[in-house]
């Protein structure tokens, strides 16, 4: 299914009013802008009810987006805005977030743990893989959801979508499940910790190297102390240290699998926002804090603008998902990623 369109007839294009004037085109890019940064405001507000908090800003604005798509349609007179914010600030969150991975802390503390994340990694896909083969689900989708369970989440399926050409509502339908999932299992987690046979800092590794996100590792982690929450959160940045040599093995799958064929004439496109993302991930190890002092507030405030830009991005994305998408793509991607994941769990259990 194409943007914006509940069938699968082709993609329709939007065209300005004629004798439209180019301060009333800027006007309506920035209103769309505006709106997702909006839904994002909406989704931050939901996230802080009760309930709603363990779900988070990011599952909470891709929900509201995708239900005002189905309550008000798709917003086509700021369409150049909403478009901008789901590719463009996309890109620029992905790099934004470089900055949160600091190398030498991944090379010089965490090598064993770079082993097992390769192994959970290579897991999650080559599983979500083959059961999507087994249940004839969307192919796209579970492709997505392999990558976001074995690396980062909403990150490497955003990272992942362009280079296997995903369509934007298969990358929001991804982000959704991975946002849902992840927040059930990291709660999971944490009910399980008082009666698993592990030691805080054993649980600490188990959580960082099987939650989905950042966001859920932290959530499963820090009840079980300081270090517990250290050592997570240095195995999930393990992972997230290899989403890059990921993407360039991707690509050349991709250029494999589309050589010979009629998709062979249009090139892979290289995913230029991962080398901001490594020049980020560079220069916030060596430089930031060594050269260039910086406070602890100011990064936070970067990671704070990182996951507004993210939440902006996924509420454009949102909006491109319908419920005939829901029901026709997602429970098959759906089932095998639960699946996935509750393997997943058992296989990080086992090499911990």
């Amino acid at each position: 299914m194409s943007l914006g369109n509940a069938t699968n007839q082709a993609e329709p294009v939007y065209h300005e009013p004629e004798g439209q004037q180019p301060s009333n085109q800027k006007k309506y890019w920035v209103g769309g802008v505006a709106f997702t940064f909006f839904i994002a405001l909406l989704g931050y507000l939901l996230a802080l009810v009760p309930g709603f908090a363990y779900v988070g800003q990011l599952a909470c604005a891709i929900i509201i987006a995708i239900a005002y798509r189905q309550i008000f349609g798709y917003p086509e007179a700021i369409r150049a805005g909403v478009t901008f914010s789901a590719k463009k600030l996309l890109r620029l969150a992905i790099i934004l977030y470089g900055l949160r991975l600091n190398i030498n802390v991944v090379l010089s503390d965490g090598l064993g743990l770079l082993l097992r994340d390769a192994a959970v990694i290579l897991f999650a896909i080559l599983l979500m893989v083959w059961l999507a083969k087994v249940f004839k689900a969307d192919s796209s989708i579970s492709l997505l959801l392999g990558v976001g369970t074995g690396v980062c989440g909403a990150a490497a399926i955003a990272a992942v979508a362009p280079i296997i050409k995903a369509k934007d509502e298969d990358t929001a339908i991804g982000v959704g499940i991975i946002a849902l999932m992840g927040t059930i299992f990291s709660i999971v987690y944490i009910l399980l910790r008082p009666v698993l046979p592990f030691e805080a800092i054993d649980y600490g590794i188990w959580s960082g190297i099987s939650l989905h996100e950042l966001a859920h590792v932290a959530l499963a982690a820090d009840p079980a102390g300081g270090d517990a929450l250290a050592i997570a959160l240095l195995a999930k940045l393990g992972r997230v240290f290899l989403l890059i040599p990921l993407c360039f093995i991707l690509i050349y799958f991709m250029k494999i699998k589309n050589k010979g064929s009629e998709q062979s004439k249009t090139k892979v496109a290289f995913p230029w926002f991962l080398l901001g993302f490594i020049v980020l991930s560079i220069f916030g190890t060596y430089v930031l804090g060594e050269s260039i002092p910086v406070t602890e507030g100011v990064m936070n405030g970067i990671y704070s603008l990182t996951t507004w830009l993210l939440t902006a991005a996924m509420v454009g994305l949102g909006l491109s998902v319908s419920f005939n998408d829901l029901r026709t793509k997602a429970v098959k991607p759906l089932i095998a990623m639960i699946i996935t994941s509750v393997l997943l769990s058992v296989f990080a259990f086992i090499i911990v």
